[in-house]
């Protein structure tokens, strides 16, 4: 099969060299930043690289998520003794990263496979068939309607094909499996289904509701029914499908994984009796809204689930990756267990030794576009915005603000963190500035113009707050202790510092307030016109920057 590819944003998955870090957080107002911080409330994680939290204790057992911040609607596949996951990527570009592991707690990104901008793109499906891998993708394509797109490759490194439109308007969270006929079929919400050509990448029947989901009592407090997410699996002589219902948000009682299994990929399906197989039941768990289920087998043998879930207290993280052990009952249906998943678990047995989080701090020497680094809705030629060269990284001015640029960002999944960069104004009209993003109705932040230090509130600029200066270059450091934010900047790449005025608390930016299911990230603009040079990204979980 023959693969053809519009590149839009282009970039090598390659390392960058490593800031010194210390361990404590800024304590000081002016000069170099010392002391000791407050530290995370609630439980504690392995350490990866810069310290950000990582499952794998160390010690046989795993304490969830099993990968932090934003990945959400996870898709999972087993390839032999590897496993690889991908998730919703909504409107940041290059999209689609999937990630690799062998033991299913430790993942590290492998590398973005969707380049072409198809809009919002929201939960996936990765599946293997007849040697080649496929993504099904729900999109809106900017001025069209929803529809599902395939990707396909030879190699899951790819590269990766040009999205086909396979026409099925009105439709999302595919999920793909093989009839007991032979023929390939999608799932969607609903619970709908449509059979696929051969090839996968064409319909080849109409679209027929194909389950009517069980139905929770009507006293539970849930946001809506919303039968969505299907995924399928084939074992022992049954199809098994997973199904999300209750909402995605909203309560944190509402999301929830249910099950029904059937001789036949048309039915009919038989309601699991141990439905809600997952279900957050109060305000008092560590893990929110709990749904969109994958069942996976161990490296030896024995099966899992993986799921999103909002941390308690921390939905500006937005959902994270969860790994709960699930069992067999004697009747051929299976349960959730492992209880408490604030809890460290143990962890799969038969994995290999597995690659995880990598560094987030960036040199800019080499182009690690879609590895950390995605633009928010970008235009159609933002993947040329943006240059490598041996001083840093030079992306064009877009838009008069934060509200309408297209800002270059990166998940922070650490619910305490400290990150720094260099900023540059390469022409007198440039501007530029370091920021929590969640959406262009939803940010905080620094921003500065040869003339004056601003700074943003809840999406608007403080005009009374500007600080006036005569500078082209800044180095500007957010602070965020569990959703409190401390600003700081220096003209003199960071030898001293001074902190602004002005603290902030950001909890309540998140989906249940602007919508879009997204997450507040790491993110820095470019306005105005010209050309900005950033330099030097450091990043540092529970402790400062030195």
């Amino acid at each position: 099969m023959s693969i053809t590819r519009r590149t839009v944003f282009k970039g090598a998955l390659a390392g960058a060299a490593i800031p010194s870090l210390a361990t404590a957080l800024s304590a000081r107002d002016t000069g170099s930043c010392t002391g000791t911080p407050p530290q995370p409330s609630g439980p504690q994680w392995g350490t990866g690289a810069e310290g950000q939290r990582i499952a794998d204790l160390g010690n046989g057992t795993y304490r969830n998520p099993i990968v932090s911040g934003d990945h959400p609607d996870p898709t999972i596949l087993k390839d032999g003794d590897v496993y690889y996951m991908t998730f919703s990527s909504f409107d940041y570009y290059p999209g689609l990263v999937i990630w690799e592991s062998r033991d299913l707690v430790n993942w590290a990104p492998v590398g973005p496979a969707l380049q072409y901008d198809l809009g919002t793109v929201w939960a996936v499906d990765l599946v293997k068939h007849d040697g080649m891998y496929y993504i099904y993708i729900p999109a809106a394509p900017q001025g069209k309607p929803w529809s599902i797109y395939a990707i396909w490759a030879d190699d899951i490194r790819g590269p990766w094909s040009e999205p086909v439109d396979l026409n099925i308007p009105g439709c999302i969270d595919p999920g793909h499996v093989v009839g007991e006929d032979g023929k390939r079929y999608l799932f969607t919400n609903g619970i709908r289904k449509v059979r696929l050509t051969d090839n996968g990448l064409a319909t080849d029947g109409p679209l027929e509701q194909a389950y009517d989901p069980w139905r929770y009592p009507d006293d539970w407090v849930v946001e809506n029914f919303a039968p969505e997410g299907p995924k399928l699996m084939r074992h022992n002589g049954w199809f098994y499908l997973v199904t999300a219902i209750g909402g995605t948000a909203g309560p944190v009682t509402g999301h929830m994984v249910i099950a029904a299994r059937s001789r036949s990929v048309n039915g009919p399906w038989e309601h699991c009796p141990h439905n809600p197989i997952v279900r957050t039941q109060s305000t008092a768990e560590p893990w929110w809204s709990r749904g969109h289920a994958t069942l996976v087998e161990g490296p030896a043998g024995d099966w899992w689930m993986v799921y999103h879930g909002y941390e308690n207290g921390m939905r500006t993280l937005g959902r994270q990756t969860l790994l709960q052990p699930i069992e067999w009952t004697a009747d051929g249906w299976f349960r959730a267990t492992g209880g408490d998943l604030s809890r460290p678990l143990p962890k799969p047995k038969g994995g290999k030794a597995s690659a995880s989080l990598p560094a987030l701090s960036d040199d800019f020497s080499q182009d690690r576009m879609g590895l950390q680094w995605t633009f928010f809705a970008p235009k159609a030629v933002d993947g040329q915005r943006a240059v490598h060269g041996p001083d840093g990284l030079v992306i064009e001015a877009q838009g008069t603000s934060p509200a309408d640029s297209s800002p270059l960002t990166c998940v922070a999944g650490d619910r305490t963190y400290q990150a720094e960069i260099s900023l540059d104004l390469l022409d007198d009209e440039a501007e530029a500035g370091f920021l929590l993003f969640y959406n262009h109705k939803a940010f905080v932040g620094l921003g500065f113009t040869p003339t004056v230090l601003k700074i943003f509130e809840y999406s608007e600029e403080l005009k009374w707050a500007g600080i006036p200066h005569q500078a082209r270059s800044i180095r500007l450091r957010i602070t965020n202790v569990e959703n409190v934010i401390t600003y700081h900047y220096s003209y003199d790449d960071g030898r001293t510092w001074q902190r602004h005025g002005t603290r902030m608390e950001v909890s309540g930016m998140h989906h249940n307030v602007f919508g879009g299911f997204l997450s507040l990230r790491l993110g820095i603009y470019t306005a105005g016109k010209g050309k900005v040079r950033l330099r030097d990204f450091r990043y540092r979980a529970n402790g400062a920057i030195v």
